[in-house]
């Protein structure tokens, strides 16, 4: 049996997990011991700092991919709003709002495979502005853009690229076959190449089983991401995964800590499905979690950045911008 306690003073003295590794024991090991070794990785190597995130949702609807979970598909009978690029004052405005209220970044993202030339250069315009008038971390979530757009991105004020791998590259067609697990990686790589860091995660609760899980968290350590959002998957009538059963926390928190063993100085954010654990999920940011989306986020709902700031100031993290 694996010592939780010694695995993790393993790898903040420098080891790390890889394919190598047999990772099964994670599944069966003792909750508690792997989510309070999880927290002592956060602390030794990320230390107390939290990494708060809140999002628009710039353009909603009629996207061509066929993703399961997506209620915003138009492979789906959802009757999500739909609307074409929001104009700039508003995606300003909600920006200027949310970091009044303690917020370390802003993303604006849109629905669809990528966007079009006019959306694109609205979506520029916007980041343009916000650069200008308000002192904020910049993401973006376009989907599949070329170099040339995330070099664009990042001198608009761009610093850190969203596309989700979304689970592990042998699950991945079980859940869309619009676009493939390859397309994922090459557009991550190509936001790399052009210095932008980038945010990837996936969604659990899927069908997916544990392997898949680890595998999804091991390909973003090959990966270098930084920022790795973990959603839990809310059901939504009309998709094709409406009726499958919610994730219990048990599991939420357990692959929350295995996604921080693996991935031991990244931000492990914790995205979709929050506020359906108790406490709007205090407990995964004692078990690795030292980022958050918080707000009003697409489909699903959001927690109030308030109320998150007083929780996580309670557990002691550090919820001032650096």
């Amino acid at each position: 049996m694996i010592n939780m306690s010694d695995l993790a003073n393993d790898i903040i003295n420098g080891k790390r997990l890889d394919r190598n590794d047999d990772l099964d024991f994670f599944v069966t090991a003792p909750l508690d011991e792997v989510c309070s070794n999880a927290d002592r990785i956060r602390s030794a190597l990320c230390g107390d700092n939290i990494d708060l995130c809140s999002i628009i949702n710039g353009k909603s609807g009629k996207c061509s991919e066929n993703c399961k979970f997506c209620a915003q598909s138009a492979h789906h009978c959802t009757g999500i709003a739909e609307y074409d690029f929001l104009p700039e004052e508003k995606i300003v405005n909600e920006c200027l709002s949310n970091k009044k209220k303690g917020v370390h970044r802003f993303s604006i993202v849109t629905a669809g495979k990528t966007l079009s030339d006019t959306d694109f250069e609205k979506a520029l315009s916007a980041y343009r502005r916000i650069n200008e008038v308000c002192d904020i971390k910049l993401c973006a979530s376009h989907g599949s853009l070329s170099e040339e757009q995330f070099i664009l991105l990042k001198n608009s004020g761009v610093s850190m690229y969203h596309c989700n791998i979304e689970t592990s590259e042998r699950f991945f067609p079980e859940i869309c076959t619009t676009h493939t697990f390859s397309d994922k990686i090459q557009c991550i790589r190509r936001a790399q190449k052009c210095g932008l860091d980038v945010c990837s995660g996936g969604i659990i609760g899927m069908g997916e089983t544990w392997h898949d899980r680890i595998d999804m968290a091991l390909c973003l350590s090959d990966l270098k991401v930084r920022s790795i959002p973990i959603n839990a998957l809310t059901p939504i009538e009309g998709t094709p995964l409406a009726g499958r059963e919610r994730l219990s926390e048990e599991d939420i928190l357990r692959t929350t800590a295995i996604f921080r063993y693996i991935n031991p100085t990244a931000y492990i954010r914790l995205a979709a499905g929050r506020n359906l654990m108790k406490n709007s999920g205090k407990e995964a940011f004692v078990s690795g979690a030292n980022a958050t989306i918080t707000g009003d986020m697409l489909t699903t709902s959001g927690n109030n950045i308030r109320s998150d700031i007083e929780m996580l100031s309670d557990l002691g993290f550090n919820v001032t911008a650096d």
